[in-house]
């Protein structure tokens, strides 16, 4: 079974994403649910977006990298949207990377390093739809990346919700939301 390090989205450790952490548990995985804002949570993207500003992207992914600290190296890094930022960044400088899920967002490889690590298998998963993931460029970091790993995969699920897999938010989508938790569970059953 994997270890697996589960970093929130914007609008805080939700209990949708608490919820999602359970049913990795359930499987049998270990995870780890790191509280990037310090327990505060938001009733929208939007004002969880400004907290991230003003707390600052480069703040967000050194509280993540220190979150995992004394935990083995041999994690599966996993980010819900804004949580991304700390999870490619482990698994691509983060020696023993053992996979990366990247839920809602993907940001270029150069951010965090010059390549994609050999060995380090990482999938995608996001809407075909969604604003931000198709409008602010994500997308095309995801194929970038699928293009250049070796153990790459994106998933594009139709529709235009931007963290559907919260069960706590009115953007989830459950039929979308239970595909990707089976290939999730099928990806970290290889770890």
């Amino acid at each position: 079974m994997a270890e697996v390090a589960l970093f929130h989205h914007a609008q805080g450790l939700t209990p949708g994403v608490i919820a999602f952490a359970d049913e990795l548990r359930r499987a049998g995985h270990t995870v780890h649910t790191p509280d990037l804002f310090a327990g505060r949570t938001f009733s929208s993207l939007e004002e969880g977006a400004g907290h991230a500003v003003e707390i600052g992207f480069g703040e967000i992914v050194e509280r993540g990298v220190r979150a995992v600290d004394g935990l083995s190296d041999g994690l599966v890094y996993v980010g819900v949207s804004l949580g991304v930022l700390p999870a490619q960044r482990l698994a691509q400088r983060r020696e023993g990377a053992r996979g990366a899920l990247l839920l809602h967002a993907c940001v270029p490889v150069t951010e965090f390093g010059s390549g994609w690590p050999d060995g380090v298998p990482v999938q995608v998963h996001a809407m075909d739809a969604d604003p931000f993931f198709v409008g602010e460029g994500d997308i095309d970091a995801a194929r970038a990346l699928v293009g250049e790993a070796k153990d790459a995969e994106l998933y594009l699920y139709p529709g235009g919700q931007h963290l559907f897999s919260d069960s706590s938010l009115p953007s989830y989508d459950a039929a979308a939301a239970a595909l990707l938790k089976q290939r999730v569970l099928a990806f970290l059953s290889h770890r």
